[in-house]
């Protein structure tokens, strides 16, 4: 049966990059390993493949080569067509020679294997509400490796430097022959570095890096919320021997306030309110994160009843528009009455349930409800 085609199998462009293809494979080995669907051989052949496309995709010199010669490159006494010449016999190249030209071993000279990044790192950044409104400039700490300041990240000791492989020639790459067929392997002296360290600096026992706590200045936006991330380039981890160092990326977590309760862009909160405000109306005073302003209740109030207060929320940290605040009012009931001030309750009470469908609708409502249930149920 053919193969598919390497793009096509991890649903990548040919001209996608190192990131997108290691993006699409993660998200298709998830899906299909098999540890995920145990006992489902097709899914398990679809791993082998994903894998197979990756493995080559991602390395620059076998891509390089499925790029010119598709899957003949990878073949074992196919013709490749284009360049490869016919088989075994004849005028044609063997299988080390083919392999030395793609790869970069035997008579063509080639590449040494790409330098490492260094690895991005995450901080996690706890603000206040406050804060993550208005947005701050905050110090923080981070431990981590960096350049080797007395080698400047090279690994080797200050007035050396790192010599060509013997081994590999600078290819990072060696060919072990088997029979007609050659197999190309990591140099197993310089690990596929191209280069060796004679005499490595003492400072970073030649990794080119050390660690260290690095004090960096993070400038947080007015707006952001938990989850968001803020990324600072080239400080995360220093590669090793001198290769680019990796991004760091900030996560905001906002703390719990005790007022407001964010949701998105809006606040929430909840404010008391007295028995005869809620009956009379009146006016009050809300907090909101830029002080306090008066809110207009008015008479007949129910408690829980929701008002609105446009743009006194949260601006956007991708927008221009700004949330509300929403004031949630709750009766308070009064607490340590003395004697006369309950029995003031008491003459209102009285008063209010001669005509308590006309001053108490709802709870009369509810009890005519209630009594016709059970009227209901006996018949």
């Amino acid at each position: 049966m053919s193969k598919r085609d390497y793009y096509e199998v991890l649903g990548v462009s040919k001209d996608a990059s190192e990131r997108d293809i290691k993006k699409a494979y993660k998200r298709l080995a998830m899906k299909l390993h098999p540890d995920r669907n145990a006992g489902d051989k097709d899914k398990e052949e679809q791993f082998k493949e994903v894998k197979e496309a990756y493995e080559i995709l991602n390395d620059d010199q076998k891509r390089a080569a499925f790029d010119q010669y598709g899957h003949a490159a990878f073949e074992q006494g196919g013709n490749g067509g284009g360049g490869f010449g016919g088989g075994f016999g004849g005028g044609g190249q063997d299988f080390g020679d083919i392999f030395g030209d793609i790869f970069g071993g035997g008579r063509g000279g080639g590449r040494q294997q790409r330098q490492q990044r260094g690895s991005d790192l995450r901080y996690n950044l706890d603000l206040s509400l406050e804060d993550a409104v208005r947005g701050k400039t905050l110090e923080i700490k981070v431990p981590t490796y960096v350049s080797c300041d007395p080698c400047d990240g090279s690994g080797a000791k200050k007035g050396t430097s790192a010599k060509t492989c013997t081994t590999c020639h600078g290819h990072g790459q060696v060919q072990m022959r088997q029979g007609l067929f050659a197999v190309q392997q990591t140099c197993p002296t310089c690990s596929g570095k191209g280069k060796v360290i004679a005499t490595p600096c003492t400072s970073c026992r030649g990794q080119g890096r050390v660690e260290k706590t690095k004090t960096l200045s993070v400038k947080i936006p007015p707006g952001v919320d938990t989850g968001d991330r803020i990324r600072l380039s080239g400080e995360g981890e220093a590669g090793e021997h001198g290769a680019p160092a990796g991004d760091l990326y900030v996560q905001a977590n906002v703390r719990d306030h005790k007022i407001f309760v964010r949701d998105e862009n809006n606040l929430y909160c909840e404010v008391p309110i007295s028995f005869t405000t809620a009956a009379l109306g009146g006016e009050i005073e809300v907090p909101t994160l830029e002080g306090k302003v008066k809110l207009k209740i008015p008479k007949e109030t129910q408690t829980g009843r929701m008002f609105r207060l446009r743009g006194k929320g949260v601006k956007s940290v991708r927008s221009h528009s700004t949330g509300d605040l929403m004031c949630k009012v709750v009766l308070e009931t009064p607490v340590n009455l003395s004697g006369d001030q309950a029995d003031l309750l008491r003459q209102l009470d009285e008063k209010i349930g001669k005509s308590a469908i006309k001053h108490s609708p709802k709870e009369t409502g509810f009890f005519d409800g209630v009594k016709k249930f059970f009227e209901d149920l006996k018949t």
